[in-house]
């Protein structure tokens, strides 16, 4: 045979039989069935190439590959590219993001559910409920920020943070567990009403430790878990912390104490968990911070499909709203691999600084944090930010130099970032079980929301 015949024939064949053979699989082992339930998992701000390097990070550290990545080689998910614009721009904020696929429309940046002219969507788990399953939010960041507020309630402003607690009580949600204290605390509350003492009032487990929260594993009450002001503490810097891990769960566990507890009901349940700190380091461009987190959501993922595994009435759904800061490998594997050993998070490493620091103290905090030593020069740059802070940038209260931090960074990981925001990428998605055969190779994000009703055969 000559060698063009082979190629044109051959290569054809095998295509056939493998790629399109593994579609096929999929769709056939799914046909016909029912999403009972379906697990939504967003790690927020995903670019790319966070994706990517996270792998390679676990592949040269541990040996191993993502859950995410080694269901891609495997071949058991539906794969697909999503277009993630809102209604007002080419490039999405959260709350829009999470809008479109828990209101099924594109909405403009910064509301929830809410649409230009003032008209609202019904969040899709208000719509679950109404079918009579269970449903819940899981996150690493306060759990009435934008990404979970999308799947349950409706707000002109992403910001009214205190207004969305309120509405999870009304809407009786049935899992909630995160960070966020004071959007439930009185004397944080602008308020002042006691928002974990009506919770308790209703019905609801309210926990706000590690401790607690295990203790109630075996209940049947609606769960309330607020463990922290803000978001629970970067992967990174409680894996060296073990006052942290004694206080907080990982995102991990937080996914698992909720499918237990949803999992409950007879008629199915639906949620939504969030890896939301991935995002607050790519605005801030930090490299461990990224990585470790998205680890963790990873490891989250790997509860996930698990139970969907052993269940067989699941439908895990992951991707993310947006990319951010687009970070990029593209340098020495050398200096990749400095990141396998680092213990905190450029955010640790800022806070612990002062402007009485001396150019010396910097480079120590950084070797001490991440094993690699600063220029004296570099040092001194970064304290120039300190004299009189400056900074802007989401997350950022304290205007630290975040930005100047990650760019240094670049000299010792080669790790480089396109910018601090988001950005208008289309973003990879997986889909696992009952419902992944309706996941088509380019989606808009809006159309998760009608692919999750008709999977679970819910009216919309």
């Amino acid at each position: 045979m000559k060698r063009r015949d082979f190629f044109k024939n051959g290569s054809l064949a095998f295509i056939g039989t493998s790629l399109f053979t593994g579609q096929a699989f999929r769709a056939e082992a799914f046909k016909g069935k029912v999403a009972k339930n379906i697990i939504f998992m967003v790690s927020d701000g995903m670019s790319t190439g966070t994706l990517n390097m996270a792998d390679l990070l676990l592949q040269r550290k541990e040996g191993r590959r993502s859950t995410w990545l080694q269901m891609y080689q495997d071949n058991l998910v539906a794969r697909s590219l999503v277009d993630t614009s809102s209604a007002s721009a080419l490039v999405t904020d959260s709350a829009a993001g999470s809008s479109a696929w828990g209101g099924g429309v594109k909405v403009p940046n910064g509301s929830v559910n809410v649409n230009a002219d003032g008209s609202v969507n019904k969040p899709i788990l208000q719509k679950f409920k109404a079918a009579g399953k269970s449903v819940g939010c899981v996150t690493s960041v306060p759990i009435t920020h934008a990404t979970p507020a999308g799947f349950t309630a409706v707000s002109k402003s992403r910001g009214d943070q205190e207004g969305i607690a309120k509405q999870y009580l009304d809407l009786k949600i049935d899992v909630l567990l995160g960070g966020g204290k004071e959007f439930f605390s009185a004397d944080k509350r602008k308020d002042k009403v006691d928002l974990f003492g009506e919770f308790a009032k209703a019905g609801y487990d309210v926990v706000s430790d590690r401790n607690e929260l295990m203790a109630k594993k075996s209940s049947n009450k609606p769960l309330l878990g607020a463990f922290t002001e803000g978001g629970i503490p970067y992967a990174l810097d409680a894996a060296f912390d073990r006052n942290l891990q004694a206080q907080v769960p990982t995102l991990a566990e937080l996914t698992e104490a909720a499918i237990q507890r949803l999992s409950k009901n007879p008629k199915g349940f639906v949620m939504q968990v969030e890896g939301g700190k991935v995002d607050w380091c790519a605005h801030s461009n930090d490299v461990g911070g990224l990585l470790y987190d998205q680890i963790a959501f990873d490891e989250a993922l790997k509860v996930a499909i698990d139970f969907a595994r052993k269940d067989k009435e699941t439908l895990v759904i992951f991707t993310t709203d947006h990319g951010n800061a687009n970070p990029g490998l593209f340098g020495k594997d050398s200096n990749f691999d400095r990141i396998q050993t680092f213990k905190n998070t450029n955010d640790w490493i800022l806070r612990g600084i002062t402007h009485h620091f001396t150019p010396a103290q910097v480079i120590e905090r950084i070797e001490a944090a991440q094993g690699y030593a600063i220029t004296r020069e570099e040092a001194a740059h970064l304290l120039t930010f300190y004299e009189a802070p400056k900074e802007e940038g989401l997350y950022n209260p304290y205007k630290l130099p975040f930005k100047q931090l990650g760019e240094i960074q670049v000299n010792y990981t080669s790790v480089g970032w396109a910018g601090t925001g988001h950005s208008a990428d289309f973003v990879e998605l997986g889909a696992f079980g009952p419902g992944s055969e309706l996941i088509m190779p380019h989606i808009k994000n809006n159309d998760l929301h009608h692919i999750m009703l008709k999977a679970a055969k819910v009216a919309s």
